[in-house]
């Protein structure tokens, strides 16, 4: 079974490439474009890996990040924050909040898929 990966993104655009992307790598994909809809989705269906821009409307990515790893039930899920901010501040609040992995765009559409696969072949 594929594994499944939750992106979340404001900007259309971006979602509609990375699902492109995980497909194309073979994982099933699941999309939200904001915050609350993507915790949403998490309560539905706990994916395997979450791609998690930062800057987002009603609830940004790390108070998403925080609110996933204050759950016990998800404490399994891997999270990738993919976002602009390319700060080193940001990416250390980002890690401390229980972030696995911190990218910033632009990527490379290998890199990110190797540090996808990288991510889900690891035990948590």
């Amino acid at each position: 079974m594929a594994a499944q990966i939750l992106l979340v993104d404001d900007e259309p655009n971006i979602l509609l490439s990375l699902q492109f992307l995980m497909k194309r790598a073979g994982y099933e994909v699941t999309t939200a474009i904001d915050g609350e809809r993507a915790l949403a989705q998490v309560e539905v269906r706990v994916p395997d890996l979450i791609l998690l821009d930062i800057n987002m409307p009603k609830l940004n990515g790390y108070a998403v990040c925080e609110r996933i790893r204050a759950n016990p039930a998800w404490q399994q899920v891997r999270i990738v924050l993919l976002t602009a901010k390319g700060r080193e501040v940001e990416k250390e609040k980002g890690l401390a909040l229980g972030a696995d992995d911190y990218i910033t765009k632009p990527f490379s559409n290998q890199a990110l898929i190797d540090k996808v696969q990288a991510l889900l072949s690891t035990d948590r």
